[in-house]
């Protein structure tokens, strides 16, 4: 592996992690939005991760991370009665999203460290090939 594939591979996954945060950013923005049926409720949204590989035959090799989707959960819509919100429908229901902040603000610190993780990566591997041009002094 050439040590400036690790720029690649590091700048792929801070890429994915970028996405992966701004998904959450969005679950807690509509955390708390309302709709007057559960198929116009907010459902979560999740990246999906996929890897990418390089190399011909049995010699493939990792080299980063791709988004290769967003996915939407299938957990089940909430509904909140509510007779005086303008959205309800005629049985006095609105219905909630399927957002979890617990698990959105999990998502966000990981996503957060995971970023921060390849941000040092990349920093090592240049450290590294400054002391490497510095051997040749």
């Amino acid at each position: 592996m050439s040590f400036f594939r690790i720029f690649d591979t590091a700048g792929s996954a801070m890429s994915a992690q970028s996405v992966r945060l701004n998904t959450t950013a969005s679950n807690l923005a509509n955390a708390d939005s309302v709709a007057s049926t559960p198929e116009a409720a907010y459902r979560a949204r999740e990246p999906v991760f996929a890897t990418i590989q390089q190399g011909l035959g049995n010699a493939r090799e990792s080299a980063g991370v791709r988004i290769s989707g967003i996915s939407e959960s299938q957990a089940p819509i909430g509904s909140r009665f509510e007779p005086g919100n303008p959205l309800a429908n005629a049985d006095g229901y609105v219905f909630t999203p399927n957002v979890n902040p617990v698990d959105e603000l999990v998502n966000m610190i990981s996503a957060s460290r995971a970023y921060q993780n390849d941000v040092e990566v990349m920093n090592s591997a240049k450290q590294l090939m400054l002391k490497t041009l510095d051997l040749g002094k």
